[in-house]
């Protein structure tokens, strides 16, 4: 689920793979409050908000040949926001929410004009990056939790049967 965008040194110029990866998996309840202002209005729309299935493809063990894992329902939707000379906002995420994909597209469309971008990194882009930050600090501390280490069953094992290496 974490890709090479969460890993991104602070600090650093935004990107539009960096902020369209982040808002594919910001949660609408981050979006909705943040761009709810600017999401009133009908947009123009170039693509309507559809949901449709996306092969997913692995690899094994990483670095193997891919082979097809499976498909994924995701929605995908294109707009431009009022006049027709600015940005055009395109969205693709996991589901099937089409308000999730309109406002990522919204969000996409505003953040390509390089004077909104410093506002709209503080009040919608840093909350999002945090809340992920915390999901994959709980998911590896579950991860953590379950950890068997293996050289310690082995010494406790050998200590049972009466071994000393002492002598």
């Amino acid at each position: 689920m974490f890709h090479a965008f969460d890993t991104e040194p602070p600090g650093r110029p935004l990107d539009r793979a960096q902020w369209m990866a982040t808002l594919a998996r910001a949660p609408l309840e981050l979006l909705e409050p943040a761009l709810g202002a600017h999401a009133q209005g009908t947009p123009q729309w170039l693509r309507a908000p559809e949901t449709g299935l996306v092969m997913v493809q692995g690899r094994a063990g990483g670095s193997g040949e891919r082979f097809n894992l499976g498909e994924v329902t995701v929605t995908r939707c294109a707009l431009r926001l009022g006049e027709a000379g600015s940005a055009v906002g395109v969205a693709y995420v996991m589901g099937r929410s089409h308000r999730h994909a309109q406002l990522a597209a919204v969000a996409d469309a505003l953040l390509q004009d390089p004077e909104r971008q410093p506002a709209l990194d503080a009040q919608l882009l840093a909350p999002v990056r945090r809340h992920l930050q915390q999901l994959r600090a709980r998911r590896q501390a579950s991860a953590q939790s379950s950890k068997v280490e293996f050289f310690t069953v082995a010494r406790e094992a050998g200590d049972a049967e009466g071994e000393d290496d002492s002598e």
